[in-house]
């Protein structure tokens, strides 16, 4: 006699052969999830997205940024870092399209890219410091 581990999730019973006795009973519920799944596409770019989110110096950066419009020589003394380390990390953001570049004379001031990047980090620190 084959013994079977019934774990309870929520309503729903499994076996401990991963199978789910309810499989076909919820129709409704999978199609309105899976209408809004992402694509494989769009999966690769929001991964793509939070990787570039994932690094403490672009954090900084977009922290900064929050607070004001800056050139790469203000960032790299507020951060204390080179030039050349901000500009690296500045083109990774304008790739992600999270910063945006305005020519102002001689220099670029950059600023974040709309308010969605502002909500992203905003809902960030909300969410850590909870």
């Amino acid at each position: 006699m084959e013994d079977h581990i019934h774990t309870t999730q929520g309503e729903h019973t499994h076996t401990d052969t991963g199978e789910c006795p309810f499989l076909q009973a919820h129709p409704d519920v999978r199609a309105a999830v899976d209408c809004v799944m992402l694509s494989e596409g769009e999966q690769g770019r929001l991964a793509e997205l939070f990787r570039v989110f994932s690094d403490p110096t672009r954090l900084r950066i977009l922290t900064a940024l929050g607070v004001s419009e800056l050139c790469v020589c203000d960032i790299a003394a507020l951060l204390g870092m080179t030039v050349s380390a901000i500009s690296h990390q500045l083109r990774l953001l304008k790739g992600a399209g999270l910063v945006i570049g305005r020519r102002e004379g001689k220099s670029i001031v950059y600023v974040l890219a709309d308010d969605h990047v502002r909500v992203m980090m905003q809902n960030g620190i909300d969410h850590i410091r909870e």
